[in-house]
């Protein structure tokens, strides 16, 4: 894991495409923002879980990256 200091309005750039800025920290809350291209997935780390595991549960064999309800719409025909 890396560990970055990063103080308000600095940023950090991923991939070249992904731009993570601290906005604010309040206390114990950082608020982050992030500029990311449309075909990125992103979601709560509690939420990818969920969606893993009923995948799991089910037994589905769908191996495909779990994506965002924008992302699946856009690749239905």
């Amino acid at each position: 894991m890396l560990f970055l200091t990063r103080k308000v309005g600095e940023s950090v750039i991923i991939n070249g495409d992904i731009e993570i800025t601290v906005v604010e920290v309040r206390g114990k809350s950082v608020k982050l923002g992030c500029t990311f291209p449309p075909t990125a997935s992103v979601l709560r780390r509690e939420l990818y879980e969920r969606i893993k595991a009923e995948r799991d549960m089910v037994g589905t064999a769908d191996d495909s990256p779990i994506t965002t309800p924008n992302q699946a719409a856009r690749r239905t025909p």
